[in-house]
């Protein structure tokens, strides 16, 4: 068997893949990605194929769904994730097991061998029903700013970048204005579109008709021209470039 570990915490993912090799000498770990958009590339690479996917819930771009709703999986899939939220409802809508962090060898023998046992890959159509999340999941479409007593409704369509400085979190729109948002970085990333919006580093989400031009610098980051322009250098972390790339096609 062939198996594909899909884990955007590179520790865990490498201890998952030395315990599948120790304990199941059948199963070749032929591939591994961090992200959605990573995984969407691997199974759309006619040169790769798994028969069982050990994936992760929360990714580093959004949650493991997303790669349901845009490509047919056709692997059997064992979910991952250290939290407990989606068990029941996953397990029952068709996947094959639930994992929870951190792994125990009798709960991944139980599961590899449930593997073995069925046939068909997982049920996506059902999983996606389970969890209660549309095919085409609601984002967030507007933000509301605060200026003195003026309340400030903002639609995304309007806004070409958020930012992180001076242990603020601000919001830009498209017409040069920068307000102050109470929304963490990570809540942020949660609630806007993944197609229109990008997280770039731990400080920045930058709206995809915000980039005007990309440049290639030393050490392998890359510097985005926005309009309008930020007040800091926009770069994309290294280890965000490739998912970046993807993204920006």
């Amino acid at each position: 068997m062939k198996a594909l570990i899909v884990e955007d915490e590179k520790m865990a993912r490498d201890n998952l893949a030395r315990t599948i090799s120790s304990m199941f000498p059948d199963i070749e770990v032929v591939g591994a990605a961090s992200s959605v958009a990573e995984t969407l590339r691997w199974l759309r690479d006619p040169s790769c194929t798994a028969d069982i996917i050990f994936m992760d819930v929360e990714l580093s771009d959004g949650d493991c769904f997303e790669i349901f709703r845009q490509e047919k999986v056709t692997a059997k899939v064992i979910m991952t994730t250290a939290y407990d939220s989606y068990a029941v409802k996953a397990f029952e809508a068709g996947s094959v097991d639930y994992l929870l962090k951190p792994i125990e060898p009798a709960a991944l023998r139980r599961a590899v061998e449930r593997c073995r046992q069925r046939s068909g890959a997982t049920d996506v159509e059902a999983l996606l029903r389970a969890i209660g999340r549309p095919e085409t999941p609601a984002y967030k479409e507007r933000f509301v700013v605060s200026v003195g007593e003026r309340i400030i409704p903002i639609n995304v369509s309007d806004i070409a970048y958020f930012y992180s400085k001076d242990k603020y979190n601000y919001l830009a729109s498209n017409d040069g204005s920068h307000y102050i948002i109470d929304s963490s970085m990570d809540a942020l990333a949660e609630e806007l579109d993944p197609k229109k919006f990008f997280r770039i580093s731990r400080g920045c989400i930058v709206a995809l008709g915000a980039i005007r031009s990309v440049t290639r610098q030393f050490g392998g980051r890359l510097r985005i021209e926005a309009e309008p322009g930020p007040p800091f250098e926009m770069t994309v972390a290294r280890a965000r470039v490739d998912d970046f790339l993807a993204w920006l096609e």
